[in-house]
């Protein structure tokens, strides 16, 4: 299956052709330029690939940047109904701990995204030569939680260069091997069933009525 890897959760955005084992193009930036779809289109030439050739899309679904997130979920949202492609969602978390295998990584490692409000996502895995498994689910620790992992001799790893812990080794997500954890994956998703990993509850607060003097 030739797959389209959409990794925008970082400040590494990323776009790899992906086929079983292969990477066969990947183009990736750090700045606002080039945009998305000149990632897409430079992908596709290091590939020799046509649009019409992709049969699925792949998006990191985050945690990480909440704009890049978006916006690729759009690109695979708008090439579904263009080209009736199958989508696939796929945490960021997930492709960071691949990702870490992939540099040569072994042990238990635990993955820290900054989610603001003095708070960070975190998941642990297991990593060896062979694979990579999740041993704790991604979810929403304390800035002191954290702390405690890493006096514990917990390695963390994170996309953010800002990561405030000491011992934190920065690893970005790759669209490459995000693409190789969609070839081992065949939940596929219908587009509106795409959204951003975002573990808080989205609360609303009723402004008040207007006064009137």
């Amino acid at each position: 299956m030739k797959i389209l890897a959409l990794e925008f959760s970082s400040a590494r955005r990323g776009v790899a052709i992906v086929k079983g084992r292969d990477v066969l193009g990947l183009a990736e930036a750090t700045g606002i330029t080039p945009g998305p779809f000149e990632l897409v289109e430079s992908a596709l030439q290091m590939a020799g690939m046509e649009r019409e050739q992709i049969e699925c899309v792949a998006v990191g679904l985050g945690p990480g940047s909440y704009t890049g997130v978006r916006s690729s979920i759009a690109l695979a949202q708008g090439w579904q109904l263009a080209l009736g492609v199958k989508l696939l969602g796929i945490s960021s978390a997930d492709v960071l701990a691949a990702t870490a295998q992939k540099t040569g990584l072994n042990g238990r490692i635990a993955v820290v995204v900054d989610a603001l409000r003095g708070e960070f996502y975190s998941a642990t895995y297991a990593l060896s030569s062979a694979e990579w498994r999740e041993v704790t689910p991604l979810r929403l620790l304390t800035y002191e939680a954290v702390e405690a992992m890493a006096k514990c001799g917990e390695l963390l790893i994170s996309p953010d260069a800002k990561c405030p812990f000491a011992g934190a080794k920065l690893i970005m997500p790759s669209a490459g091997e995000l693409g190789h954890v969609a070839s081992r994956r065949d939940d596929f998703v219908p587009g509106e069933r795409l959204e951003p990993i975002y573990l808080r509850e989205t609360n609303f607060v009723k402004a008040p009525p207007p006064k009137f003097y």
